[in-house]
């Protein structure tokens, strides 16, 4: 047998130093591909595991009104967070979790999943008020519970209220978990409110928790912008209130709006939208028939679906985002237009015989009996719709559509809320005969709210189409102001000439024609009033609107209110809506120091009550009189033992005042239920009661009683002031 030949010493070396030479060549390349390839992503994995990265939360800027007055402002609260490595070390997982969810007002589970997750860093809770977290540092401090609590930590946290609740909550919007802004000013000007977050860079171990020493590096945050609003708290307080009263009145099933403007400046004072929402707390369903609705859906997705839809809705800002027809409203429009291009004079008449055919088309004017013979003048008083049928002829559709863009109709405002809608119109090549005569008194077409108060009022304002804003303002921590914004000219629409007709056109509507329930004692009023059948026709649903101006000759105010869908006894703008423009004018008017003017012919001055009591009856008789009240004496007693109203009551000249003599008695009065009488109705039996009437609204004889403060069947003192509100009930 063959001797096996041994494997050479000198073979086994070569073999072991080939085998180290590929290994080492492997470990180079691999160290090369991760030094290079892979070196970012080590880097940014070995600084995640080596230290503790927290956010400073910058304080987000407070909102103002025109005057200062905070509408959303960011108060200082924390955020608590865990190191669960550092939770494990210590061993304090059941404890940490059982005090955090009880102090937290969280589940157990849900808490106790955070403290034990392999990771370096969770948040249990954001926006957490001190005395949660002064329970919290508590026991991080205490002897028996410090060591478990280590690995809880408290980071700066800002959190954003709103010091009115819903109020003005379309405009001002509402800000996410993490400050985002997410509806309104909030989302538009998120950039200049939210500023720049800063950092704390603190080291740790590989078990990531604490090391034995301290470094921390601080990167601190800047803080926002503060914003001041074109928007006057007080305004918006008149237009809240007044479009509330009229929503809990006429039941609108699609809400309401309502926007105040300066029409020289664009500038927007108040603008609402109802029903709103506290923005506190935005993720709450307002309504409970749409609650039930989401309980109701089984299937998780569409449930939350559907809130997600609801909640939108809820949010939306009708006067900036919808689009409607606006009906007669509109008429102001098409009569500038028909003045300023020359196709009809202030001397042109017209003949309605309650209809117009177009083609084969028969249109209606509201009054189906027809106005007759009637100036130009009065066809906008009388909102008449021949009379604009003949105007949108004469135009023609390349005229008409010209105006419509120039008045900035067909592309949005440009307001810095965001969302805002478009319109919806026919480019110029589909106007056909049809469609031109219904848009020449406002159907057939849809704009925003926003869209055609900011035309309307260039109509009024001499011609100029101004950008309407809400921004006034910028300013930083210590209230300097960085940019501020102007009135912003967009084009000159109309001339001068046609705005002053305009304006004697629309106070004219105020005066003699539909908009009468408008009129405010010793302010001249413009307006226009609107009542839209909404699509699909035949369905009852309209939209009742009116927008008004004052003082009439030289306005300062522009306001427009619509109510969507009323589900009330009244629909129509004349009878709902100028009577809501009227009570937000009139105390928009007095807050503005802007001075009545009479014409000599009103008995309506106020005076105080002076002091009879004590008095012959001739001399308190001399004393009232003189004073432009009337009086009746009560009991044939020679002395006033007492009076009614009491001294120093304000009443309206004419009112009475009566006296009552030693030995006579007080009697209460029921007040009657006025409720569609009229006028003389109403005076009569106010006094044959012996109470006096404060007249609101219209004191035309056409108009009937709306309603009445106190209201019918309430006992009262005799001399009682009885407040009656008169509406026109003629007329779109």
């Amino acid at each position: 047998m063959a001797k096996r030949k041994k494997f050479g010493v000198k073979n086994r070396i070569l073999i072991c130093t080939l085998i180290a030479a590929l290994l080492m060549s492997a470990l180079g390349v691999r160290i090369a591909w991760l030094q290079t390839v892979d070196s970012e992503w080590l880097a940014k994995e070995a600084t995640l595991q080596q230290t503790r990265d927290k956010t400073i939360t910058s304080r987000r800027g407070t909102i103002y009104d025109r005057n200062g007055k905070e509408l959303a402002v960011s108060a200082s609260v924390e955020l608590v967070s865990v190191s669960p490595a550092q939770i494990k070390k210590e061993d304090g997982a059941e404890i940490v979790a059982q005090k955090l969810a009880e102090i937290l007002d969280l589940e157990y589970e849900d808490v106790y999943a955070k403290v034990t997750k392999n990771s370096s860093y969770e948040t249990i809770k954001r926006k957490v008020e001190k005395a949660q977290t002064d329970q919290i540092r508590a026991l991080k401090s205490a002897e028996e519970t410090e060591d478990y609590f280590s690995g809880v930590y408290l980071e700066e946290d800002t959190k954003r209220y709103y010091p009115f609740g819903n109020f003005a909550s379309h405009v001002l919007g509402f800000t996410g978990t993490d400050n985002q802004g997410l509806y309104g000013v909030e989302a538009a000007l998120d950039d200049e409110l939210s500023g720049v977050a800063g950092r704390i860079i603190s080291v740790k171990n590989a078990a990531g928790t604490d090391m034995p020493f301290k470094y921390e590096q601080k990167y601190d945050s800047q803080d926002g912008m503060n914003v001041t609003l074109t928007i006057d708290e007080t305004i918006q307080h008149f237009a809240e209130k007044y479009l509330q009263q009229a929503v809990e009145e006429n039941k609108p099933a699609q809400g309401a709006f309502a926007i105040v403007m300066a029409p020289k400046t664009g500038e927007v004072y108040a603008m609402t939208t109802k029903p709103d929402y506290d923005l506190n707390e935005p993720f709450l369903i307002l309504s409970e028939e749409n609650e039930k609705a989401i309980e109701a859906e089984t299937d998780a997705v569409k449930k939350n679906d559907l809130r997600s839809s609801i909640l939108a809705q809820q949010w939306r800002n009708k006067a900036v985002s919808d689009t409607y027809e606006p009906g007669s409203v509109f008429k102001i429009l098409t009569a500038a237009m028909a003045l300023e291009e020359g196709v009809a004079t202030i001397h042109d008449t017209f003949d309605c015989p309650g209809y117009t055919m177009v083609g084969s088309t028969r249109i209606n004017c509201w009054k189906t009996q027809g106005h007759g013979h009637e100036n130009f003048k009065e066809g906008l008083q009388n909102s008449c719709n021949p009379v604009f049928l003949v105007l949108g002829k004469r135009l023609g559709r390349e005229a008409f559509f010209k105006y419509f863009t120039n008045f900035g109709l067909t592309r949005p405002t440009g307001i810095e809320l965001g969302s805002e809608g478009e319109s919806v119109y026919y480019t110029a090549n589909y106007l056909n005969e049809t469609e031109l005569a219904t848009s020449a008194f406002g159907q057939s077409f849809q704009v925003t709210p926003m869209q055609l108060i900011t035309a309307i009022s260039a109509i009024v304002n001499g011609g100029n189409l101004m950008r309407p804003y809400v921004v006034k303002s910028y300013s930083d921590s210590e209230g300097t102001v960085v940019k501020s914004f102007e009135p912003e000219l967009i084009r000159q629409v109309v001339s001068e000439e046609t705005s002053a007709i305009m304006r004697d056109f629309t106070e004219g509507v105020v005066a003699h024609g539909t908009g009468k329930s408008a009129q405010i004692k010793g302010y001249a009023i413009g307006g226009k009033t609107g009542t839209s059948e909404k699509r699909p026709r035949n369905e009852n649903k309209y939209v009742a609107s009116f927008i008004g101006m004052a003082p009439a000759n030289d306005p300062e105010l522009i306001c427009l209110v619509a109510i969507d869908e009323p589900t009330g006894e009244l629909y129509q703008g004349s009878q709902i809506a100028a009577p809501v423009v009227r009570n937000i004018l009139e105390d928009t008017l007095a807050y503005m120091g802007i001075e009545k003017h009479f014409d000599g012919t009103e008995d309506i001055s106020q005076q105080s009550v002076p002091e009879v009591r004590n008095m012959k009856v001739m001399e308190a008789a001399e004393a009232v009189t003189a004073l432009g009240f009337g009086y009746k004496v009560i009991g044939e007693g020679e002395v006033v033992d007492e009076q009614l109203p009491k001294p120093g009551a304000t009443l309206a000249k004419g009112s009475t005042v009566l006296l009552y003599t030693t030995g006579s008695v007080i009697e209460q009065v029921t007040v009657p239920d006025f409720t569609g009488q009229t006028m003389d109705s109403v005076r009569t039996q106010l006094q044959e009661l012996g109470l006096n009437l404060e007249i609101l609204g219209s004191t035309d004889a056409g108009c009937l009683v709306q309603k009445q403060e106190p209201a019918g069947g309430t006992s009262v003192n005799p001399a009682t002031t009885v407040r009656v509100e008169f509406i026109y009930m003629a007329g779109d």
